[in-house]
């Protein structure tokens, strides 16, 4: 993985980002890789347990860790919930709508302990529509050790200082989807980059990190609320920058389209597929070795403008909502049914598929994959973790079963695994 650039850490004058700190969604390099070499595999409710503290309100955010900081997002006060469907809403079609959380916080808490230093909270008293899976503020915050950022959807980004002091807040203006929203935050040199959507007012953003000024807007086509039309079409996704070439780029899925933009600019230097009417786009693209993964297909960069002819014969590892992660030559998917996956990525080859004589005992999971210590970790939604061996044998390791609910991904920092699920944010080491 080494010609991959960290998404948050992109430029020479990015603050330092360290091996053991988990500064963002998925990762130091945005793509669920640990450097983390002495990780505990085995924990469960009482074992190996650092500390837990419980959680105000359901959330779908992951935790973020910098030094001896722990950072989450977390919506609260809920006034209407579950989410109000519209009438005439389409019968067969999984149901959202309007509803409220008057308070959208990021909580800071001692990674020695759990106890909570600071919470930044902040007050929007408009409704939001999403759907009862995904209660508001889902998204990752991110970080570069000086400064954390949230997006807390219609109610916007923030930005604190790690004292808690609010630097600065950017109005993105009312996001409407059936679903909600669920995008993080990216860093890339000195800016903040959101995918603000999807809906019928969709964009990716990019702001200052310093200040919250805008420095570019790229408005999307296509896009729809669903709350009357009946079509349902989106994007999920978080991006991720990566180096092809000489110069780096922030890669972004859409139904049906990858896309390459310059980052400092937002210009559009390559697209691959033509987009689609309706469908969803959830997991995030993933980049190696100048080839770029998303929802299973691979396209070859380098090249500019439509580079639809370069997506290659074959596809890997069937992504839903989870996403897969790539180390050296494999590929390891985890599909909505709990079958885990590995793939020569190179060659389109599935590699476990003989082998698994029983399935894990997985069930359906939006967490996505992260891999650390020579081993798979992916957490299914009863908050179970299951582990297994990195490489093309076949070994599954250990189900860590806390019987909690999450939709969250696993962070792995300084040889601890952090889980949150919609009760606790828990901690677990095995180190004495």
């Amino acid at each position: 993985m080494k010609p991959l650039i960290a998404v948050l850490g992109v430029l020479a004058c990015s603050a330092p980002t360290f091996a053991d700190d988990w500064p963002g969604w998925r990762g130091p390099t945005g793509q669920g890789i640990s450097a983390e070499k002495n990780v505990p595999a085995e924990w469960d409710a009482k074992k190996n347990v650092r500390w837990k503290v419980a959680l105000p309100d359901a959330g779908n955010s992951t935790p973020i860790i910098w030094g001896d900081r722990v950072f989450i997002t977390q919506a609260s006060e809920k006034k209407i919930w579950p989410p109000k469907v519209p009438d005439g809403f389409p019968k067969g079609v999984s149901p959202g709508g309007s509803a409220s959380a008057e308070k959208r916080s990021v909580m800071c808490f001692n990674r020695l302990d759990g106890t909570l230093l600071w919470q930044g909270d902040t007050v929007y008293k408009e409704t939001e529509s999403t759907h009862s899976t995904n209660p508001f503020c889902s998204a990752t915050p991110v970080t570069d050790g000086e400064r954390v950022i949230a997006s807390h959807g219609s109610a916007g980004l923030v930005c604190y200082d790690f004292k808690g002091k609010l630097l600065w807040k950017y109005d993105v203006g009312k996001l409407e989807h059936v679903w909600g929203n669920a995008s993080s935050p990216i860093l890339a040199g000195d800016l903040c980059i959101q995918w603000c959507g999807p809906g019928e007012r969709q964009f990716l953003l990019a702001l200052n990190k310093k200040t919250g000024e805008k420095v570019w807007q790229v408005d999307e086509a296509n896009g729809d609320s669903g709350l009357t039309s009946g079509r349902f079409v989106g994007s999920w996704s978080t991006p991720i920058v990566a180096r092809v070439g000489n110069q780096d780029h922030l890669i972004f899925n859409q139904p049906g389209k990858l896309t390459g933009y310059d980052p400092m600019t937002g210009k559009v230097l390559w697209t691959s597929g033509r987009g689609a009417e309706r469908g969803y786009s959830y997991p995030s693209p993933l980049c190696v070795d100048g080839v770029a993964i998303f929802n299973g297909t691979l396209v070859k960069l380098g090249g500019n403008g439509d580079i639809s002819k370069d997506q290659l014969k074959y596809k890997v590892a069937s992504m839903y909502i989870t996403t897969a992660v790539v180390d050296g030559d494999y590929l390891y998917g985890y599909n909505d049914a709990g079958v885990p996956s590995c793939w020569e990525w190179k060659t389109g080859r599935e590699l476990w598929k003989d082998q698994i004589e029983k399935r894990p005992g997985g069930t359906t999971t939006w967490g996505s994959l992260v891999h650390a210590a020579g081993r798979i970790y992916v957490t299914d939604q009863k908050g179970a973790t299951h582990v297994f061996a990195a490489g093309p044998k076949y070994q599954h390791l250990a189900t860590n079963e806390l019987k909690e609910h999450t939709n969250a991904s696993p962070a792995i920092s300084g040889g601890d695994v952090f889980i949150r699920t919609h009760k606790h944010l828990w901690c677990f080491s095995d180190r004495k």
